[in-house]
């Protein structure tokens, strides 16, 4: 074949195979073609059950998911209860629960960040970072056992994480373990959460709820909080999938399995207060500021009530739904 016959043949093929080859590349690329009736059931569904309350949730789930960033921004460290404190930034939440014998900390955040945000952050909220005596880590990805190395390596802190996760952590595959660029170095094997086993620190104790899907071991986390004195009790699903597209088939329907089953968990503990190591969704910049701005007596933003919590998660439900439904047609 002529040169100039090659090349025009070559620029051809790479026409017609580029712009598929970015799509295919593409994050959360909208669908194909339009949601079929049942993909379109759902979604209605989940704006039914919504309403105003969780109106962005079901956006978010059933329209418009993203992933966290480490480019979101850092928030204001917040005493959100008696006994909780709320660090981070506004895609990725660090809570340190203040207890009789120490600190418990939900997840560490990116292992860059602890000298930058993390350990400012707790300090800005009256925090001494030597008292963390116990970290809980809700699934095995970076951005949530980064700084745990640290508590660890400084304070000799224990790392709890369930056992599917842990295997997760200390093997991961190829792509695992790289949010933000390079390797994130994990902590040293240490204690291994189970189904409905407190963790226990003095007078706090944690309940771990196994919801698998984003991965193995995934966790969501039942806990005591007190508001004034006034006792409640918070759910906080650990492993939320924000972009459903890289998840395999059988792993959306696990968490979806897995979603129904904390449902059923919180329902029996009475869970009233949502929270979220990734509440891209639930409102959480302007709960805080309301917090900053709240009078004696004004109820707190993050008590949502029983049934508004159990909508909560029906929403994430239908959503995943959804998209799976939309996955097929």
């Amino acid at each position: 074949m002529p040169t100039q016959n090659l090349r025009a043949a070559r620029r051809l093929l790479l026409s017609v195979w580029l712009p598929f080859s970015l799509a295919a590349q593409a994050p959360n690329a909208a669908p194909a073609k339009p949601d079929s009736a049942e993909v379109t059931a759902h979604v209605e569904k989940a704006k039914k059950i919504a309403g105003s309350e969780w109106a962005a949730e079901a956006n978010f789930f059933c329209i418009a998911p993203r992933a966290n960033s480490p480019n979101d921004p850092v928030i204001e460290p917040t005493k959100i209860f008696d006994n909780v404190y709320a660090i981070g930034r506004s895609g990725t939440v660090v809570y340190a629960i203040t207890t009789s014998e120490g600190i418990i900390l939900i997840d560490t955040g990116y292992a860059n960040e602890t000298e930058s945000v993390l350990l400012p952050g707790m300090k800005k909220a009256g925090l001494d970072p030597a008292k963390v005596k116990l970290v809980v880590i809700t699934h095995g990805h970076g951005d949530h056992f980064g700084g745990a190395p640290y508590f660890q390596d400084h304070y000799g802190a224990h790392v709890v994480l369930s056992q599917a996760d842990w295997d997760l952590m200390l093997n991961p595959p190829p792509a695992q373990g790289k949010k933000g660029g390079a390797p994130v170095t994990p902590p040293k094997k240490d204690q291994v959460a189970t189904e409905g086993q407190p963790i226990t620190l003095g007078d706090e104790k944690i309940t771990p709820v196994m919801i698998p899907g984003h991965t193995p071991g995934s966790m969501g986390l039942i806990f005591n909080v007190t508001d004034n004195g006034k006792r409640h009790v918070a759910g906080l699903y650990g492993g939320t999938v924000l972009t459903p597209n890289i998840i395999s088939d059988a792993g959306l329907q696990q968490y979806l399995h897995s979603v129904e089953h904390f449902k059923e968990a919180t329902k029996q503990a009475k869970v009233d207060v949502e929270l979220q190591n990734h509440p891209l969704y639930d409102g959480l910049e302007e709960k805080l500021a309301k917090l900053r701005d709240r009078k004696p007596g004004a109820p707190n933003p993050f008590v949502v009530g029983q049934s508004n919590y159990g909508k909560f998660l029906d929403i994430m439900a239908e959503c995943m739904r959804a998209q799976i439904a939309r996955r097929a047609q």
